[in-house]
């Protein structure tokens, strides 16, 4: 008999199809699978495994285990998962759960006028919108035939299924004697399950055989995630469906920051090409150039010792490109991205206004999250007090406790933000140490033969660019390292709730990650160059190097490869990371299993060979887009094609996202977000700093200030002409006065010093020549330039701000048809909860007759559920 039962398994598993979600009996769905590896010399971990699965079923779920025989390497066991009807209808009750009561029947908008031109970026509508509008309200047990419920078995999503699994799991104990020993969380940590996971519901490439899978994973692969699919608007309705309103979120997100990327990509290119077509109106570029004027110009060593006099038109190439970047467009683009981001930010308000109430968000109230507290906080926090709200006790964390654990944290956080300075100090260190030494090799270098780039590689761009990518090395090593220890200080401080874990986490990172990305532009931008001294008085750093100084061409081209490296760099090692490990790691693990037939590699060994989508990977996304938006809005002065780099990149980002969620992990757990949280608070800062930078680049980094004091206060001409500027913008130095240990060695200077009688060099800043009565001190040019900088300065910013404002003020946050619809909706419920009290009345009336005495009417409200329903199933 036993024999038989066992041939009769092995029948079922054969003619059980791979893409199967159902236990054997065929109409249990799984809704959630735990693996575990029986261990030689694991048995705590069984009597853990054994006390957690029997509280499991005496909290209403149902278990059905697969046999390590059964399984491809012979060695893991496989717990699936079922959650009946009445154990989803009590936790929808708990959890809020919003379903649907009515058919919306408010018509949509009229169509678009000539909408059939974004037809060709269209997706079909079953794709787009794969189930009915309705209007929702919260679940309540009690009142059953209020919703729409056609079938038990369908009427929650299997997104909401293994939402509510895994609050079970993670609030389940796993231990007889001690009652605080809970949560699946714990046991994956000590190894007594290695893996939980919801199921897929098909293979990514093909429908799923069994005609009760809507094979939604293939759908979104067909129409989300090809790359060829880059240009086609994505299906955020069936992205939310499959994976929960937090993952939707953000894909929202990223799509319409993508979109408004274009518009700033576009602008942002204009003004490049106006630099390229204006080329011939660069006449300070030109006479550099020439061999009459920059050719005759001597130049003060940029080293002391082992840097030689140079003339001035060495640095042709360098003011060319420089232009292309620092003329007239540069202001103009700086106040465009200033107002920008605030239509960003203002639009995506009401874009997600709209999502949040499409997607049952609107009344998600913080107080919801905050009564479903974090495991590890009920497990960590042994004292009790009383909840105001609810009346019962709860854990919390005392005062004492939490300030000593917060004053930790901040003071790891300083520790860290220090040592990513101390690092950049490093960088510099090296760029004035090893700047004589590029300047003495590359003097007689092969490299200055060359036809095209051998003027572009002086001893100024091979220090730049290898600093910046040591600067690089070190923002990526420190990165990693960082992650681990935010993860580890934040786990310490014992946050209360999912969300305020999530906002103390993103804090933390995103300081440590403003100073380790931004750190090295902002010393470009507004430090290098600007404390240099003169030649008789220069500054060194730590008294033993001498500071940098800026090309004659500007700090502002350097700030554009310091920019160009960081921000493309991170790009490409992010995507390389996103989607190349992945892929190589699925394909090493299930190398053993692409050739077995499909009834011997079932579709949770399939979901179980992928990677794990952890707890934090959405938060790594954001944190990826947001230093992304960082580098387009506070140096974008700097780099007008910034924008469009980010807009490339993020195409390509968005595709890679999907193909990795889709093909690469297992699915996430369901969760629900109504906003993009503490992301939205931290962007609104970025956007009002970038206007200060943005203000102060113009003004200090480019030379935009200095040529218009020049055109409009000191050139000799009748009308304003740029004729004369270099000459200008050049201090004179006499060469006598050079201290010995600045002075440069005989052999590093070139042949036509000696050739020519020079008495005088010159270096970039404005001060009185020698033979003045104040020699060397700054002149009144130097005054006047500073006071149009500040002046500039102040003018923009109030500008921008006063624009900003206006335009934050001027649109709305939530679109009017959104709002009438909100008070439809709740309108509607009172409406209809009304009539169903009623009806349930007049029921209860006509079966006691005419007896009314005997009538006890029903209450309104629902009885409360405590929040502890586990506790309550288990006792």
């Amino acid at each position: 008999m036993m024999q038989h039962l066992i041939d009769g398994l092995e029948v079922d598993k054969q003619q059980q199809s791979k893409d199967s979600v159902y236990f054997r009996d065929g109409v249990r769905r799984i809704d959630f699978v735990l693996s575990y590896i029986d261990d030689k010399d694991g048995e705590k971990k069984q009597d853990r495994r054994k006390v957690f699965e029997a509280n499991l079923v005496a909290a209403g779920l149902e278990l059905e285990t697969e046999d390590k025989s059964e399984s491809e390497d012979g060695k893991t066991y496989f717990l699936k998962i079922h959650v009946p009807w009445e154990v989803l209808a009590t936790y929808a009750d708990v959890l809020k759960i919003k379903v649907p009561f009515k058919t919306n029947d408010i018509p949509d908008k009229k169509d678009v006028p000539m909408s059939w031109l974004c037809t060709p970026y269209r997706l079909p509508e079953h794709v787009m919108q794969p189930e009915p509008d309705y209007f929702t309200a919260t679940f309540d047990k009690s009142k059953i035939d209020f919703f729409l419920i056609e079938d038990k078995e369908t009427f929650f999503p299997p997104s909401t299924r293994n939402r509510i699994v895994y609050y079970i799991l993670s609030r389940c104990q796993y231990s007889k004697e001690d009652k605080d020993k809970k949560g699946i969380k714990r046991l994956l940590n000590n190894g007594t399950y290695i893996a939980a996971f919801p199921l897929h519901d098909s293979r990514y490439w093909t429908r799923s055989r069994d005609a009760n899978c809507d094979s939604e994973r293939y759908a979104l692969y067909k129409y989300w995630a090809r790359f060829s699919r880059f240009y086609k608007e994505q299906p955020l309705n069936l992205i939310r469906k499959y994976y929960g309103e937090k993952i939707g979120i953000y894909f929202a997100w990223l799509g319409f920051y993508t979109e408004m990327l274009s518009y700033a990509a576009v602008v942002g290119l204009l003004c490049f090409i106006y630099g390229v077509a204006s080329f011939d109106e660069n006449i300070w570029s030109k006479e550099i150039c020439n061999e009459t004027i920059g050719g005759q110009i001597v130049m003060c060593p940029l080293c002391d010792k082992k840097c030689g006099y140079w003339k001035l038109n060495t640095t042709c190439s360098s003011s060319w490109q420089s232009y292309l970047f620092d003329n007239t467009a540069t202001v103009f683009f700086a106040i465009f991205m200033g107002i920008w981001v605030t239509l960003f930010l203002e639009f995506w308000k009401r874009r997600q206004a709209r999502l949040e109430y499409e997607w049952d968000l609107v009344d998600m109230e913080e107080e919801q999250q905050q009564l479903q507290l974090r495991p590890e906080y009920e497990i960590k926090c042994t004292h009790r007090r009383r909840n105001r709200v609810t009346q019962e006790m709860e854990p919390y964390l005392p005062l004492t406790s939490k300030c000593a654990r917060s004053v930790l944290s901040g003071a790891t956080v300083l520790f860290w933000m220090c040592l990513i300075i101390a690092s950049i100090i490093g960088v510099i260190a090296y760029r004035l140490a090893v700047f004589a030494a590029f300047a003495s090799i590359m003097k007689d270098s092969p490299t200055n033969k060359l036809d095209v780039v051998g003027s572009l590689i002086t001893p100024q761009f091979a220090t730049s660019v290898t600093a910046s990518c040591i600067n690089f090395v070190i923002i990526m090593v420190l990165n990693f390292l960082y992650e681990r220890v935010a993860i580890k200080i934040t786990d310490m401080e014992v946050p209360k709730t999912h969300v305020e874990y999530e906002n103390k986490l993103t804090v933390k990172m995103f300081l440590f990650q403003f100073v380790n990305y931004y750190s090295s532009c902002f010393y470009v931008a507004f430090f290098k160059g600007k404390f240099v001294g003169y030649p008789g008085d220069y500054a060194y750093m730590f008294g033993k190097w001498r500071n940098e100084e800026c090309e004659p061409g500007g700090c502002l081209i350097e700030l554009t490869t310091q920019l160009v490296i960081v921000m493309v760099g991170k790009q490409v090692w992010g995507n390389i990371q996103e989607a190349l490990v992945p892929w190589l790691c699925n394909w090493w693990v299930s190398r053993n299993a692409r050739n077995h037939p499909e009834s011997l590699y079932s579709r949770w060994e399939q979901d179980h060979d992928l990677q794990t989508f952890g707890q934090l990977g959405l938060f790594y996304e954001y944190l990826e887009m947001v230093i992304q938006f960082g580098f387009i809005t506070l140096f974008v002065a700097s780099f007008p094609l910034a924008p469009l780099l980010a807009l490339m990149n993020n195409i390509l980002e968005v595709r890679v996202d999907a193909w990795k969620f889709t093909t690469q992990f297992r699915r996430p757990v369901a969760a629900k977000a109504h906003s993009i949280g503490a992301w939205d608070e931290i962007l609104n800062m970025i956007a009002v700093f970038s206007v200060v930078t943005n203000a102060f680049i113009v003004s200090f980094t480019s030379d935009m200030i200095p040529r218009l004091v020049y055109k409009y206060a000191y050139y000799q001409g009748a009308e304003g002409s740029m004729e004369g500027y270099i000459n200008s913008s050049l201090a004179v130095f006499n060469i006598t006065d050079f201290k010995p240990e600045n002075r440069p060695d005989d052999s590093e200077n070139p042949d036509w010093f000696f050739s020519s009688n020079i008495t005088t060099c010159r270096y970039r800043d404005y001060r009185n020549p020698p033979g003045h009565e104040k020699p060397y001190i700054h002149s009144m040019q130097f005054w006047h330039i500073l006071a149009a900088k500040l002046a500039f300065i102040i003018i923009m910013e109030h500008v921008v701000f006063v624009v900003k404002f206006f335009v934050a003020w001027l649109i709305p946050d939530v679109p009017s048809d959104v709002k009438a619809r909100i008070k439809r909706e709740r309108y509607l419920i009172q409406e209809y909860l009304h009539n169903y009290e009623l009806e349930k009345l007049k029921i209860q009336l006509s079966q006691n007759g005419p007896n009314i005495e005997q009538c006890t009417c029903p209450t309104t409200a629902a009885t409360p559920v405590k929040l502890e329903v586990l506790s309550d199933c288990l006792t």
